[in-house]
């Protein structure tokens, strides 16, 4: 049992042995909340188990899966709050993937420190780099450990009844015991962790998975290497490359030595190579960087993010750089700052006159300068809503020279004023201010309109009497912008005749749906040569988002969304942007890069290359879906809907039926058709619901993904939490045509 050993050769390592025997960690939320808890890794060298010495039985627990890296020293808000109290060696921050908070924590000793930071370094590693097979064993071993209650190493029919409850499994008792007792070869009536395997084992044998198998497989055993190929060139859709890529299925899937000897696979390896990303919805060759970078910056969808340094909702909500991190590790190329004067000349950001609590500007500035890079090496902006005074603007400036120093983009690519805008290869690594400036690029000085204008405040307000009543802007601060001047827009027929290409505006989420309504291929066109940004409307206190698919059908490159709320938008921005290296730009289609371009999404069929696809997608099953709800006996009766997003001809939904009481392996066997008139700009979503008769259905996962990057036959969709992170091993089990419609 490979995987068991693997776990337990780390356990001697110096480290992991502190963490095993426990320690008593100070958990930090606030300068004034500062206690002590008690931390320890559990014996399945992945669960972190941690409660208060006076919590009597309560406590809690999460997995080293969970976490994405350990912060060293006072890298937190609140571990800087407090750092007088307690020097930078005791501190460390676990950071958790996705938007759950993180966790300050305060050690004893610089040693003990040194011993969870590097143990805890150590496990996230090996997290990460298990293989298919070993992380199977892992959700084994797992279930094993949850379902001993006693602790004695072995499971009797008793626990492995409530096991099943916990797997989501509704199995009558005697198929149950009949599976027990095939397991139990010493007949204990209990089993060992070997045995327990093979439990599993039959109690995951996928019989759809068979059924395919056989299909190709001659004698039922194993498919030969022609009998694969044959599989991949009619069912995977794969032509030419099918001879080589069986080879390296076999050599890199098949766990039996002597089947790889043969040039053969298993039914275990052709299920191995079913559930890897190789065998997964999604284009291997579309998760990496794979796009042209070096057109301009108009002609790519920029990933954005509205109110960024909001962790909450937009009245009361905390103000944090962590909320800057969190977007900038998302992939996110357009993060926004509203700048208000502060005490002692020291600017402040916030959402002006609101109880959302402040932060500095410096060190917004100084987050960004040690996050921006980090996902993507492609530019970020930086879009600044100004209402500070001609004074702290240009403190402002100081800041931005100083700290960011030649990552800001201060001067001309050439030295010459650009026909068109540059592209993200020339400008990697560089940050862009989008604000207002004093006159343009080509000196022309226009100081009209000199103050800035919040996106709630109506943007027409831009009258004499504002410029005499708030002053003018700093010109140290005006000199800075570059490449996105920020203008009022008045109209599509004045930006065609007189706009310049680094002239951006902003629309409220009403006032770009209203354009797009009325002037779609005025707005695609005009987005071909210019940027503009799309914001969500002042009434969304909440931080709810609006769906960013409207606006990316008519070429809007910069839509904004609150990333701090999860739901349905998020998700259409992150399956926008899974692709592509996660790096923040997507290229647009190329009837919307075309300045020409007739393209209205509300005519899909008469562009220029029009060709409808049918995308049929037949849901075949579902892999150990995780259980909504927690009580002891409650499990989910789910069903699957899939949702089309694009132009408004493409917004489709259709679902299967419910299955009741089985979470474990759901067989639907239902097939959904789809007719996609514009695939360039489509996304589908694939959404499980527990089915509830007297109420809501409740979310049980989810995976968006673009239509272009979906590929056809037999595939697995890896579903991801209402947060986007990852719940392995929960997964559907489809086969995908797609073809021309005739």
């Amino acid at each position: 049992f490979t995987c068991t050993q693997k776990i337990f050769n780390f356990i001697y390592d110096p480290y992991i042995q502190v963490m095993m025997a426990g320690s008593t960690l100070r958990k930090v939320k606030s300068r004034s909340w500062k206690k002590n808890r008690y931390f320890r890794l559990l014996e399945d060298g992945l669960t972190i188990w941690y409660k208060s010495r006076w919590a009597g039985r309560g406590h809690s627990t999460f997995s080293v899966t969970d976490l994405e890296a350990v912060r060293e020293g006072h890298q937190s808000e609140v571990l800087l709050s407090i750092a007088e109290e307690f020097p930078a060696e005791l501190c460390f921050t676990l950071v958790f993937h996705g938007r759950q908070g993180n966790l300050d924590l305060v050690a004893e000793s610089p040693d003990e420190a040194q011993a969870w930071i590097q143990g805890v370094r150590m496990l996230i590693h090996k997290a990460q780099t298990m293989d298919e097979k070993e992380r199977l064993d892992q959700w084994v071993w797992d279930w094993f450990h949850k379902a001993d209650k006693n602790k004695d190493g072995k499971m009797n029919f008793k626990e492995v009844k409530k096991l099943l409850k916990m797997m989501n499994v509704e199995m009558n008792e005697d198929h149950a015991l009949h599976l027990f007792t095939m397991a139990d070869k010493s007949e204990s009536g209990s089993l060992e962790i070997e045995q327990f395997v093979f439990f599993y084992k039959m109690l995951t044998q996928r019989d759809e998975v068979w059924k395919v198998f056989q299909d190709y497989s001659e004698d039922g055993e194993k498919l030969m290497l022609e009998e694969l190929q044959s599989f991949l060139s009619v069912e995977q859709h794969e032509g030419e490359q099918s001879a080589q890529h069986a080879q390296e299925l076999i050599e890199r899937y098949e766990p039996s030595e002597t089947a790889k000897k043969q040039g053969a696979m298993s039914l275990d390896g052709f299920q191995m190579y079913l559930c890897s990303q190789e065998g997964s919805i999604f284009k291997p060759e579309h998760q990496d960087l794979y796009q042209d970078m070096s057109q301009p910056l108009s002609h790519y969808f920029i990933s954005s993010s509205h109110n960024t340094y909001l962790l909450e909702d937009q009245l009361r909500g905390q103000s944090s750089l962590e909320a800057y991190i969190q977007a900038l590790k998302r992939g996110c190329r357009c993060v926004e700052v509203d700048c208000w004067d502060g005490y002692d000349g020291d600017p402040v950001v916030y959402h002006g006159h609101t109880l959302t609590s402040k932060i500095l500007f410096k060190d917004v500035i100084s987050t960004l300068k040690e996050y921006a890079f980090r996902a993507s090496e492609f530019p970020v902006i930086l879009s600044i809503e100004n209402h500070c005074s001609v004074e702290q603007q240009t403190v402002m400036a100081q800041y931005l020279r100083q700290i960011l120093g030649d990552m800001l983009q201060t001067t001309l690519l050439d030295g010459q004023v650009p026909q068109q805008l540059p592209s993200p290869q020339e400008l990697k690594g560089k940050i862009l201010l989008k604000a207002k400036k004093i006159g343009g690029l080509e000196e022309y000085v226009d100081e009209t309109c000199t103050d800035e204008v919040s996106d709630e405040e109506e943007m027409a307000n831009c009258d004499a009497e504002m410029s005499k009543a708030k002053s003018k802007m700093s010109r140290e601060l005006s000199d800075l912008v570059v490449y996105c001047k920020s203008v009022h827009f008045d109209g599509f027929e004045h930006a065609h005749s007189h706009a310049k290409c680094y002239e951006i505006s902003s629309f409220s989420e009403s006032k770009a749906k209203k354009l797009a309504k009325e002037a779609g291929t005025d707005f695609v066109q005009y987005n071909t040569r210019q940027l503009s940004r799309t914001y969500p409307s002042g009434l969304r206190t909440d931080s709810s988002n609006y769906n960013p698919q409207d606006m990316w059908s008519v070429g809007c490159q910069i839509v904004a969304l609150n990333f701090q709320t999860a739901g349905l938008e998020m998700d259409l921005n992150d399956g926008l942007f899974r692709q592509n290296g996660c790096c923040g730009y997507v290229i647009k289609p190329d009837f919307m890069r075309d300045g020409n371009t007739q393209f209205s999404p509300d005519k899909p069929e008469e562009r220029e290359g029009y060709k409808p696809l049918r995308l049929s997608i037949q849901v075949i099953s579902g892999q150990q879906l995780p259980k909504v709800n927690q009580k002891e006996g409650s499990i989910v009766d789910p069903l699957v809907r899939v949702e089309i997003y694009g132009v408004p001809q493409d917004q489709a939904k259709d679902e299967t039926s419910h299955i009741n009481n089985n979470g474990f392996n759901p067989v639907w066997n239902e097939t959904l058709d789809f007719t996609i008139h514009t695939p360039e700009l489509a996304l589908v979503c694939f959404v499980v619901e527990d089915h509830d008769k007297a109420s809501r259905n409740d979310f049980i996962g989810q995976y968006t993904l673009p239509f272009m990057c979906i590929q056809p036959g037999y595939r697995h969709i890896h579903l991801l939490s209402k947060d986007g992170t990852a719940i392995p091993p929960s997964s559907l089990f489809v086969n995908i045509s797609i073809s021309e419609l005739t």
